[in-house]
């Protein structure tokens, strides 16, 4: 059995109590603990039964423990999880919410640049309107100009008419009284 074990009679013990005896955990513990247990029956060694039961509940307590340890190890893993799953979710509204304020900034320089480019063809359209209404202005002057010209022309030529036919008519009056000079 153990290193401890000393005689294997009745009634003689057959372990150390002062040496305790390092008992291996787990399946092995717990098959060691059932032997021991079955072999003290058998022989009658109370000692031997009780070291047995102890050796069987101390390989439950490791793996009770054991399963205890990897429970909690899976609950903190599935902290760790969540943990980071919440970061990762507040990163990812960080960066929705900076793409949306990249995106209104890029929308404001777009209506910006629109409202400079219709600002600039309303100046176009602007210019060209003056510049078509000069134009229209010059040339209703000009017309203005060559009708007050073909007036002073034709008032000329009236009035040059009239000087001829006064002298025509002076003429014949003083060819009718030739006196009154």
């Amino acid at each position: 059995m153990g290193a401890a074990s000393l005689e294997h009679e009745k009634g003689v013990q057959m372990t150390d109590s002062e040496k305790p005896e390092r008992t291996a955990g787990g399946l092995a513990g717990k098959v060691a603990g059932r032997a021991k247990e079955a072999a003290g029956s058998v022989l009658g060694n109370d000692e031997l039964a009780r070291e047995g039961r102890l050796q069987q509940a101390q390989s439950e307590a490791e793996e009770d423990a054991a399963k205890r340890a990897a429970d909690a190890r899976a609950r903190e893993a599935e902290a760790n999880l969540e943990e980071e799953k919440a970061e990762t979710e507040v990163e990812r509204e960080r960066l929705r919410t900076e793409l949306e304020a990249k995106e209104r900034e890029e929308a404001a320089a777009r209506d910006e640049r629109q409202a400079a480019q219709q600002a600039d063809e309303q100046a176009r359209q602007e210019r060209a309107a003056a510049e078509a209404e000069r134009h229209a202005q010059q040339a209703e002057a000009n017309q203005t100009e060559e009708q007050a010209e073909a007036e002073r022309v034709s008032e000329a030529r009236t009035a040059m008419q009239l000087q001829q036919e006064a002298r025509r008519a002076e003429a014949k009056a003083d060819a009718i009284d030739p006196e009154e000079k």
